[in-house]
């Protein structure tokens, strides 16, 4: 049957507003880009800790079990107190540690371009120039980190209303679930709700296992490198732990950073370092990756650096620190809804 021409009007006059309804809606998410990042992040790491808030609430005081506030709370104390040692322990020798490197590093990368000179074909390189363009790099990242800290210490307030949403999010995160499925049609919401609980357990169990991952290759690289004596070892051990996260290339260019500082001191730390790192390496895929992570998302080291690229460009450090978990969700529910089962027929269509 044909539309009438009043029809047609009509059709495009809503065709017109909603448009115009998209593109202001548009216009008010970019106007209001910081508050939803800020939302998103703490509705993120609300999805990650509640599982910790549900198992906390299983311990028993006097035959009674924790009640979610109290879950809540005890969660954040652990979780304010293991910053404040971190913070009180674990920085200054850091900070200290990369202070020295900053000072130093110009004046010993004459002594180690001068040992790499001597190895074959090396004296066909110009390394006049090379030391010159390491010593720019280094002391731009230098004065980039220490430019950058009172920036940081402006996102004070940003962090604390984070963290207060995330307290919201895990106390009233089951109303906003079912509020969140009532929007969708009720043949849709099984589906929809399943996929929702993979996403979290997923998130949930790779960011404990990212985490887990982190802390071994950090703690370990501390023992080794403090045992060979290397210098800035605390630093080194630290930033081998936190570019963990990045797939092969972060440990990679950490790893590399300390075999030129131990080369500095002797060809023979420097043997030591490699030595210890590829003992690291096979225990880490012989053991602890299979162990620790043999239940989590399982995603391809190209989607971890795509991640982490989009997340930067998008929103810095923060994007980069939700890029991966992120791509979790992002992964599960493409699974779901655009990969096609042909052998399942309950998802076709």
């Amino acid at each position: 049957m044909e539309l009438t021409g009043l029809q047609e009007r009509r059709r495009t006059r809503g065709y017109i507003l909603f448009t115009f309804l998209l593109l202001a809606c548009c216009g008010l998410a970019w106007k209001l880009h910081h508050v939803l990042l800020i939302l998103y992040v703490s509705g993120l790491f609300a999805v990650v800790l509640n599982p910790v808030v549900k198992r906390i609430e299983g311990f028993r005081i006097r035959d009674k079990h924790l009640g979610k506030g109290l879950a809540t709370v005890a969660l954040f104390a652990g979780i304010l107190l293991a910053l404040v040692l971190f913070f009180w322990i674990g920085l200054p020798p850091v900070i200290r540690d990369f202070a020295n490197f900053a000072t130093d590093l110009p004046h010993r990368i004459p002594q180690i371009l001068a040992k790499v000179q001597r190895l074959p074909m090396a004296s066909k390189i110009d390394m006049s120039k090379v030391a010159a363009e390491v010593q720019n790099i280094v002391g731009a990242a230098a004065a980039y980190v220490f430019d950058a800290l009172p920036r940081w210490a402006t996102h004070l307030f940003d962090v604390l209303t984070g963290v207060i949403l995330c307290i919201y999010f895990i106390l009233e995160g089951d109303e906003v679930y079912k509020y969140f499925l009532s929007l969708w049609p009720s043949d849709k919401r099984t589906r929809l709700s399943n996929t929702l609980l993979e996403a979290e357990e997923r998130v949930s169990k790779w960011l404990v296992g990212q985490l887990l991952l982190m802390a071994c290759v950090a703690v370990y690289m501390l023992i080794a490198l403090g045992a060979l004596h290397v210098r800035y070892f605390v630093l080194l051990g630290i930033l081998m732990g936190i570019t963990n996260l990045i797939p092969v290339a972060g440990n990679l260019i950490t790893i590399t950073i300390a075999i030129l500082v131990a080369a500095s001191d002797s060809w023979t730390k420097a043997l030591g370092v490699v030595i210890v790192y590829f003992i690291y390496v096979q225990i880490e895929n012989a053991i602890l990756t299979p162990r620790i992570m043999k239940t989590s998302v399982d995603l391809m080291g190209i989607t971890v650096l795509v991640a982490l690229l989009c997340g930067t460009e998008i929103a810095g450090i923060v994007g980069a620190l939700v890029a991966v978990p992120t791509a979790a969700m992002v992964v599960v529910f493409a699974n779901e809804y655009l990969v096609q089962h042909e052998d399942d027929p309950a998802r076709a269509g």
